[in-house]
């Protein structure tokens, strides 16, 4: 495997696709350091030679990507958490911030469902 800023990206795979393995690194800006680092976006990883590694290492430390992207995205959202702005509230009570409704799905945010058992009824 070769290991580019910190992550063992495949070999078996295209250039391009193993790039995204980088948190930070889609599609469009793999194939954006591809041709920065004149490598073919055809040849899989296992075909790169030392120099063409090298290259694409260089052109990747350009970029903010792994844990200071992480880092700078749990930054922001503590930000908006500690200011009490509507998506830092939705945040900290863990619901959808960007208007999604949440009566039948938001199951990812909400988590497992918590079933509520009724009332009991009173007996005469």
């Amino acid at each position: 495997m070769a290991r580019i800023s910190g992550v063992d990206i495949p070999k078996q795979k295209r250039g391009v696709i193993a790039l995204t393995y980088i948190f930070g690194i889609g599609k469009s800006r793999a194939s954006s350091i591809l041709n920065k680092a004149k490598v073919s976006q055809e040849i899989k990883v296992a075909e790169w030679t030392d120099e063409e590694t090298g290259r694409i290492r260089d052109v990747v430390g350009g970029f903010k990507i792994e844990g200071e992207l992480r880092s700078e995205n749990q930054i922001n959202i503590k930000r908006l958490m500690d200011i009490g702005c509507y998506r830092g509230i939705r945040h900290r009570i863990g619901l959808p911030l960007r208007g999604q409704r949440t009566k039948n799905n938001s199951r990812t945010r909400k988590g497992k469902r918590k079933t509520v058992a009724n009332k009991k009824k009173v007996t005469k």
